[in-house]
């Protein structure tokens, strides 16, 4: 039978520590949540792996561990921000988001997914889930002081630009691999400008895709 806290503990020292995640909100959040209830059963053993790991149908990973901790401390989360995470999955980065913000706004466009993270979040106060496109991002609860987009995308995210409040803040990885970083975004009046901060890979979120360009 797996130790799942000696394992969880493991991870945090080995995979979140190493990568320069010093907040201490962070680290005790991913110390304390069991990132094994947001995995099929099945797979509950890799819970604590250095990878993304499949869940529902498809193309569809949770971060893997050092890849959302780094993204989320460069968000710069306050106790009172209002946050938006785009494509939760099961719920697992938004278990932790919860732990540093205000309010969470978690959306997933999979009908299976959402019911996994709303099951897995039950008695979270300050978070709810929402069913929608992923793209579309969920302008009803915005604007946000932060976004976090828990997967890849390819074109880079000004459609979300509105919903961000002037100073917000959206983290996210731009690319596909193995030419793929992490970047942060931030909102100055009508612009978003970005810069990189680590090179990272992550499942692409579904809708993130460039268009296909065809050659003559």
């Amino acid at each position: 039978m797996t130790d799942f806290a000696t394992a969880r503990r493991h991870m945090v020292d080995g995979q979140v520590r190493t990568a320069d995640v010093t907040d201490l909100r962070i680290i005790t959040a991913m110390m304390d949540i069991p990132r094994e209830h947001f995995l099929p059963p099945a797979s509950a053993g890799l819970a604590y792996l250095d990878l993304d790991l499949p869940v529902g149908e498809g193309a569809r990973r949770l971060l893997k561990p050092m890849v959302l901790a780094k993204l989320i401390q460069a968000a710069d989360i306050g106790s009172e921000d209002r946050v938006l995470d785009v494509g939760c999955a099961t719920g697992y980065g938004a278990a932790v988001l919860c732990r540093l913000a205000g309010q969470v706004t978690a959306i997933e466009q999979d009908p299976g997914l959402t019911q996994a993270a709303r099951t897995a979040l039950a008695g979270q106060s300050n978070v709810s889930v929402a069913t929608g496109r992923l793209t579309a991002g969920w302008a009803q609860n915005g604007p946000y002081d932060a976004i976090v987009l828990e997967g890849a995308t390819e074109i880079a995210p000004q459609a979300f630009l509105s919903q961000l409040k002037e100073g917000g803040r959206l983290v996210c990885v731009l690319g596909s691999a193995p030419a793929g970083k992490a970047m942060v975004y931030y909102r100055t009046g009508q612009e978003l400008g970005g810069r990189p901060i680590f090179d990272a890979t992550a499942a692409l979120l579904p809708g993130f895709a460039k268009a296909p360009v065809f050659a003559f």
